[in-house]
């Protein structure tokens, strides 16, 4: 509305000038009838209307389309162009009117109804002194300014609707955009669905612990000798010439540390205590890794150890002075 009141004083302008001029050429068409000539008047006429009435449709079409977009974007709803007899049935309008979404919408509309109304009278209280005294005027001022009153009014009342909209709005934004909110409780559950219940995945973590401690003490039955540091650190060793140097098939600290020497006691494992040399090896090797080449030497005097106290008949159980019996 308030870009009709701005557009149609413009059309109805170029409306009134086609038409003069199209009078005075229609007074020729008399004077001189020629059916050429009547039919290139009529093209004429239809071509200046639809030029005349071009802004305003254009205008009306364009602000459509712009308020659409502008609240929820374009988007070809084909679905509407289906026959549904849902959309007549009065027992869902009723229910849409009585429930607490059709009862603010009533209450918009009176509001809305009451402030355009208040502008409207406000325009007439001006408007009325004018006509009382229109017997002072003539004919053309009075509909000059009869006109410019009711465009006046139309665009008072349509800013208003303008005014009131944009509120409208606002605040159904906002109400729309608390409803999609999510509680801390659904936040969580969202959460669960997406990254898995903590309480699985802790539970997953602890079972893939035991099946790799599992592994790792199965793998223990192939060591030739364990490095601890006497009681916090346990590193068990396997060599196999053919394979390249010495490899960590077992290691741990605390609680797998223990576990692991008494493993080692029960299948005779040889253990060393060398406390330097066994943290050493804890931070730097992972399971299956090879020895780092700095440790080669260190290594070979313990493994040199372990021959000769086999060869001795006496490899197994907790062994200290490496040094003194490799010397």
């Amino acid at each position: 509305m308030f870009v009709a009141s701005m557009v149609i004083p413009m059309v109805a302008k170029n409306t009134i000038d086609r038409a003069q001029s199209l009078y005075v050429r229609c007074l020729g068409i008399v004077a001189d009838p020629d059916p050429n000539k009547a039919l290139h008047l009529l093209k004429t006429a239809v071509q200046d209307g639809a030029i005349a009435v071009a802004p305003l449709v254009i205008g009306l079409f364009a602000v459509t389309i712009i308020a659409a977009s502008a609240q929820g974007g374009l988007r070809v709803a084909s679905k509407l162009f289906k026959p549904d007899f849902k959309r007549v049935n009065p027992f869902s309008g009723l229910k849409k009117m009585l429930g607490p979404q059709g009862l603010w919408e009533g209450a918009k509309s009176l509001i809305k109804v009451a402030v355009i109304g208040f502008v409207v009278y406000l325009s007439l209280r001006k408007l009325v002194p004018s006509l009382l005294s229109s017997a002072a005027m003539s004919f053309q001022t009075l509909v000059d300014t009869v006109s410019s009153a009711l465009i006046g009014i139309i665009q008072a009342a349509a800013g208003a609707g303008l005014v009131l909209a944009i509120a409208d709005y606002g605040m159904s934004r906002r109400r729309t955009n608390k409803q999609l909110m999510m509680t801390k409780e659904e936040v969580k559950e969202e959460h669960k669905r997406s990254e898995g219940d903590p309480h699985v995945k802790g539970h997953i973590r602890q079972r893939q612990f035991e099946m790799a401690r599992q592994r790792m003490m199965a793998d223990l039955e192939k060591a030739d000798v364990v490095l601890v540091n006497p009681t916090h650190v346990a590193v068990a060793l396997r060599y196999e010439p053919s394979k390249g140097a010495p490899r960590v098939v077992a290691k741990g600290q605390g609680l797998i540390a223990t576990k692991i020497r008494e493993k080692a006691t029960e299948l005779r494992i040889p253990m060393v205590m060398d406390v330097a040399l066994a943290r050493a090896l804890y931070k730097s090797c992972e399971l299956g890794d090879e020895i780092p080449a700095e440790f080669f030497a260190a290594v070979a005097r313990v493994l040199a150890f372990v021959m000769m106290m086999k060869a001795k008949g006496s490899g197994a159980g907790l062994h200290t002075n490496v040094l003194g019996a490799t010397a």
